[in-house]
């Protein structure tokens, strides 16, 4: 019998020691490889991005490729970011990694917050992690999570390589928050139709895009302000409105 919640500690594992690797990596290379480093894995997410928003607002109507879902991509992002900054989730996120800097030993480095704040939007949204939450507390199916688990590894080795060490404490959010999916499984499994699945994939995605313009154009776009869209777009779908 697979234990719950193994999913998440296979994944959590998978970034720890990939923050490990890309930390000993980083200190191989100059500052103008990393910066090369970060543009790539900007461009990576940005493409990443991109696939996930387009798979869900493109249909073949006929042998027309047609466009849709605008007016819901509106509407939960819209929401969603003004919700994130009243309540200043960024703040909340930066500030519990200013405080990670200090405890962990690493207040010299300027770029801790950046990069454990980048990181952890990359690895947390995303529909993988919700559904591959539920089937491990539903299931004790981690296949899914194990998946996730060698693509964020992937992510995080690069990040780690050119943003610094912080990007391999973002196991701690993905740890909260999908144990937390984990242990509520049982309430969330009903909310998890196709379309709220595909709501929150589409939404996702488009956040992930933003992290990669934040990447790639050393911009400064709120993502973590932008959260909660990921749980306005699911409750969305059950409205009886044709987005």
């Amino acid at each position: 019998m697979v234990i719950p919640g193994l999913g998440t500690i296979v994944n959590v594992a998978a970034i720890v020691v990939a923050g490990f690797f890309g930390a000993a990596a980083g200190k191989l290379l100059n500052e103008r490889l990393q910066d090369g480093l970060a543009k790539a894995a900007g461009v990576c997410v940005l493409f990443i991005g991109i696939a996930g928003a387009m798979q869900g607002m493109l249909a073949l109507d006929g042998d027309v490729l047609a466009s849709g879902k605008s007016l819901f991509v509106v509407t939960s992002i819209v929401a969603g970011t003004l919700i994130g900054e009243i309540a200043d989730i960024d703040g909340l996120v930066r500030r519990f990694g200013e405080w990670l800097k200090r405890k962990t030993g690493n207040a010299g480095d300027r770029s801790f917050v950046d990069a454990f704040v980048t990181a952890s939007v990359t690895v947390c949204v995303g529909a993988m992690a919700v559904v591959g939450a539920v089937e491990d507390g539903m299931l004790g199916d981690i296949s899914i999570l194990c998946t996730k688990a060698i693509l964020d590894f992937v992510i995080i080795l690069v990040m780690t390589c050119s943003l610094g060490r912080g990007c391999a404490f973002s196991a701690i959010p993905v740890g909260v928050f999908q144990g937390a999916v984990t242990a509520l499984s049982v309430l969330i499994r009903p909310l998890m139709t196709d379309s709220a699945l595909a709501g929150l994939s589409l939404v996702g995605s488009i956040l992930i895009f933003c992290v990669g313009v934040n990447l790639v154009w050393n911009t400064k776009i709120r993502v973590a302000n932008m959260l909660p869209a990921i749980i306005i777009a699911p409750l969305l779908t059950f409205l009886p409105i044709a987005w």
